[in-house]
């Protein structure tokens, strides 16, 4: 088996390359897990994939919305506005957070039958699929 000797500065400049500097955050991550996490960031963060990149950045803020994390935030509202979304799509997302959070904590919280609400869920995916045909 062999290993390859990651070159941290191939790494880095390939990183300025793409976002113009090297991101503190990346700068002091330890040289072994520089690469793999870059590669990932490219491709979820910035890369073709199946969710097109405006949509993976609302959902980004929508979830970062819960976690509170003020870093996230910034970056997925800067990023979803760098692939065309809209203030009122962003807004949209933000509410669409609170709304769906606000139904969790509710139905958690009743301590609904799970069995039971699986089933009504069902109910309603047919009754729309219905109401479509």
């Amino acid at each position: 088996m062999t290993t390859a000797t990651v070159n941290r500065g191939d790494i880095e400049a390939d990183i300025k390359e793409t976002l113009g500097l090297v991101p503190h955050f990346l700068a002091r991550m330890p040289t072994e897990m520089l690469a793999p996490e870059w590669e990932i960031f490219k491709k979820m963060e910035l890369g073709e994939t199946l969710i097109p990149n405006k949509y993976k950045e609302l959902i980004g803020i929508g979830l970062h919305t819960e976690t509170k994390c003020h870093y996230c935030l910034l970056f997925h509202t800067e990023a979803a506005k760098l692939f065309g979304a809209t203030d009122e799509e962003i807004q949209e997302a933000v509410h669409y957070a609170k709304t769906s959070l606000g139904w969790s904590a509710y139905i958690n919280g009743m301590r609904e039958d799970y069995d039971a609400f699986a089933a009504e869920v069902e109910q309603i995916k047919e009754h729309v699929r219905g109401k479509e045909a």
